[in-house]
C-alpha cells in the first residue's frame, strides 16, 4: 500500500548528494525536488498551466487551512484536490502540526491531540492523529505526513524530549489509522514520517531510529528553520540525513533560500519546500543568479535593458525589464506579483534541476559553489 518506487540515480563522490527518482500515481519526481507551497490549494498568484510551465512535478497543500476552508468533507466530493484544483501533477499535504503549533497560546496540546482556536472565526477543532489521517484521505495527496508536535528552537531540552516521545506516540497511531483508510480517490496515498529533535542529536537519533522500525514510505526532517542558527541548521539536517534509509526520500520540511537547497542537498536531503519564493516576491524580491534584486530600488526606474536575471528563461525575464516590472509594483498591478512570482519559481525549479545534472556528471560541488558565491551578491 505505502510502498514508493525507488530509484538511485547518481551521486557525488565529494559529497552525500544523490539523485533519485520515484513516482507517485500522478507523477514521476525526480530529485534533487523543490515543491512549491500551494497553502490553500493554490501557489499563489501562479495557474496550475504555468507550474507545469516551470516543470514542477509535485506541489504543496495545508491540511490545517483546508480543514478550516473549505473543509476536507467539500474537497472530497469535488473529487480530492487534484480535481479541486485542476493539477495533474503529485501533491503533498503537510499533516497541519506546524500551523497548530505556532498557535500555542490559543491551542492545547495533550497526548490525545491539539484542541485549538481557528485564526478565522475562532471556533474551536481538535486534531487527533486519526483525524489528521481522515483528513488528508479525503483531501487525497499523493504523500500525506504524521502528525507531529513541532517545538520552538528556543524550547528547553525536556521540552523537545516530550515532542519527540508524543511525536513518536502520534506517527504510530497515524500509521495504524492510515492502513485502515481505503482508497478513497482509487489510487495510493504514501505516508511519510516525520523526525523530531530539535538541534539535539540524541533525540534526533532516537526519533529517526524508532521512526523507522515502523516502516514509513518516506522520512521527513521537522522542527529545523524556525529560529535556530543557520550553521546548527545545517549541522541537524546533515546528522539527521544520514540516519535515514538511503532506499528512501528524505524530506526537509520548510528549507529555505537557495543557497540552503544546495547546502542540504551536499548533505544527502531529496526534496524541499518553502514560501520563500512566493512571499519574496510578493514583497519586490527576485532571486537571481548574481543575487536578490529588490524591485523597489529606485536604480531599476529606468533599467530598460536587463531583465530580473539575463541568465533565466522563464516568460518574465524573456519579455520584460526590471523597468517595466518595477513600475507595475509601485503602481500596485497584480501583474508584478504574477511575474516576479514565475521568475522566483521558475529560479527554483532551474537551480536542482541543475543540481540534478551536476550530480550525476560528477561535477556538483565544484558548481554548487560557485552558485552559492555567485547568489552571494548584494540586494540591489
Amino acid at each position: 500500500m505505502d510502498k514508493l518506487s525507488f530509484r538511485l540515480i547518481g551521486t557525488d563522490g565529494a559529497s552525500a548528494a544523490r539523485a533519485v527518482t520515484f513516482s507517485t500515481a500522478h507523477s514521476t519526481i525526480e530529485t534533487p525536488i523543490f515543491m512549491p507551497v500551494g497553502t490553500q490549494a493554490t501557489v499563489k498568484s501562479m495557474s496550475p498551466l504555468e507550474l507545469r510551465q516551470c516543470g514542477c512535478p509535485i506541489i504543496l497543500a495545508n491540511t490545517y487551512h483546508l480543514h478550516l476552508r473549505p473543509g476536507s468533507k467539500l474537497v472530497h466530493d469535488a473529487g480530492g484536490l487534484h480535481k479541486f484544483e485542476s493539477w495533474n501533477g503529485s501533491i503533498l499535504t503537510d499533516s497541519g502540526g506546524f500551523q497548530v503549533f505556532s498557535l500555542r497560546d490559543i491551542s492545547k496540546i495533550t497526548d490525545d491531540g491539539v484542541e485549538f482556536q481557528s485564526h478565522i472565526d475562532g471556533s474551536r477543532h481538535f486534531f487527533s492523529p486519526e483525524a489528521v489521517m481522515e483528513i488528508q484521505h479525503e483531501l487525497g495527496a499523493d504523500i500525506i505526513m504524521s502528525f507531529d508536535e513541532c517545538p520552538p528552537s528556543n524550547a528547553d531540552p525536556s521540552k523537545v524530549a516530550a515532542a519527540v516521545d508524543r511525536t513518536l506516540l502520534w506517527a504510530s497511531r497515524c500509521r495504524e489509522h492510515h492502513y485502515k483508510l481505503h482508497f478513497l480517490h482509487g489510487y495510493p496515498q504514501h505516508l511519510f514520517g516525520i523526525a523530531q529533535g530539535g538541534v539535539v542529536k540524541p533525540l534526533r537519533e532516537r526519533c529517526v531510529r524508532e521512526l523507522v522500525a515502523m516502516d514509513f514510505a518516506g522520512y521527513a526532517i521537522g522542527g529545523l528553520a524556525v529560529g535556530e542558527n543557520t550553521a546548527s541548521m545545517y549541522e541537524t539536517a546533515a546528522y539527521t540525513a544520514q540516519l535515514l534509509p538511503a532506499e528512501k526520500p528524505r524530506y526537509l520540511m520548510g528549507v529555505g533560500t537557495p543557497t540552503d537547497i544546495l547546502e542540504c542537498v551536499s548533505a544527502g536531503i531529496d526534496m524541499f519546500d518553502c514560501v520563500l519564493p512566493t512571499r519574496n516576491a510578493r514583497n519586490g524580491s527576485a532571486f537571481t543568479s548574481a543575487g536578490k534584486v529588490n524591485i523597489r530600488n529606485s536604480m531599476h526606474t529606468k533599467d530598460f535593458a536587463h531583465p530580473l536575471d539575463e541568465k533565466c528563461s522563464c516568460y518574465a525575464c524573456s519579455n520584460f525589464s526590471r523597468a517595466y516590472i518595477r513600475h507595475l509594483y509601485m503602481a500596485g498591478e497584480i501583474l508584478a506579483i504574477r511575474l516576479m512570482t514565475l521568475h522566483n519559481i521558475h529560479f527554483y525549479m532551474e537551480l536542482v534541476r541543475n543540481a540534478r545534472e551536476h550530480i550525476i556528471a560528477g561535477t556538483f560541488g565544484e558548481w554548487k559553489q560557485k552558485m552559492i558565491t555567485d547568489m552571494a551578491g548584494d540586494e540591489v
